[in-house]
């Protein structure tokens, strides 16, 4: 007796997401750089999370006997200490919660608003999507620098806004490449076919298209985080940023740039980590750009 073995169709499609997912995390696994960037990644938010309840050291706590002391192990004082006294390694990891906390949260803020801003012009279409796409050449006509301390001078320097101001202006670039795989994918067979069913425009925006694009936008993500650390950063060193009591690496460094020749320490610390942090998410960047382009299968 014959039994018919053949896949369903909700099983095909399971099973080709997995084998998919599978195949581009072995690609991902042989890329030594990205690897080794990832669990450098993993190792510095920890630190960042963890590492402040692990330091003997307050993030306000200030040593009387120790200003600007250079690292001291027997101390405590692994980093050296501030122009307060205040121990620099607890204040670096404190501010690298709120720089990584920044990024996440503003690029997902332009994750959200760009990914859905894209699929949209790109399925409509015609007239609508050359009328959505008019608005982001105007954004991009904007001083892009200028638009952001704006807002953080008009509604104040608090970090919630920071969140938001950044991730407002940071979605222009998402929406543009996620329009360009809606326009590509959206004459495809299953977008045909869903359409023959009689499923709503939303549902095929949300549950077919925007599934399709994941790819290039996991890739652009790992691209925008660092973007978005290094605006933060510059936004806290322009002193438009976080505000103490906060700390950011921004803030860290622009106090540590005018005691370089005295206090060289409170400069590289910060720097390092935010150095270091960068690098890793570019070669992470890489890797999965790599992991997941499938010309190169």
């Amino acid at each position: 007796m014959m039994t018919d073995t053949a896949p369903t169709q909700d099983q095909a499609p399971a099973a080709a997401g997995d084998s998919l997912g599978r195949e581009a995390w072995r690609r991902l696994k042989q890329n030594r750089a990205a690897m080794a960037s990832l669990i450098l990644l993993v190792l510095i938010t920890l630190a960042c999370v963890a590492g402040p309840w692990l330091t003997p050291w307050g993030l306000d706590e200030v040593n009387w006997s120790a200003f600007m002391a250079p690292p001291d192990i027997a101390a405590g004082h692994y980093a050296g200490t501030d122009a307060n006294g205040r121990d620099l390694l607890t204040r670096t990891l404190y501010g690298g919660q709120i720089s990584l906390s920044v990024a996440l949260v503003a690029t997902l803020v332009s994750l959200v608003i760009g990914v859905l801003y894209g699929a949209i012009a790109g399925y409509l279409g015609g007239r609508a999507d050359a009328l959505m796409m008019r608005f982001v050449d105007i954004m991009y006509s904007l001083p892009f620098m200028f638009l952001v301390i704006l807002l953080m001078v008009v509604f104040g320097r608090n970090i919630l806004l920071i969140y938001a101001a950044i991730g407002a202006v940071e979605w222009l670039d998402m929406s543009r490449i996620v329009r360009g795989q809606v326009l590509a994918l959206k004459r495809r067979e299953f977008v045909e076919a869903a359409h023959a069913l009689g499923v709503r425009g939303w549902t095929i925006v949300t549950r077919h298209l925007i599934p399709n694009t994941l790819g290039p936008v996991i890739v652009y993500v790992t691209l925008t985080v660092p973007k978005v650390i290094l605006l933060e950063s510059f936004l806290s060193f322009l002193g438009l940023g976080v505000q103490e009591p906060l700390t950011s690496w921004g803030v860290l460094i622009s106090e540590g740039k005018d005691l370089m020749e005295t206090a060289p320490w409170m400069l590289l610390v910060p720097s390092a980590f935010l150095a270091l942090t960068l690098l890793c998410l570019n070669f992470l960047g890489d890797g999965l750009r790599d992991a997941l382009d499938p010309k190169t299968r």
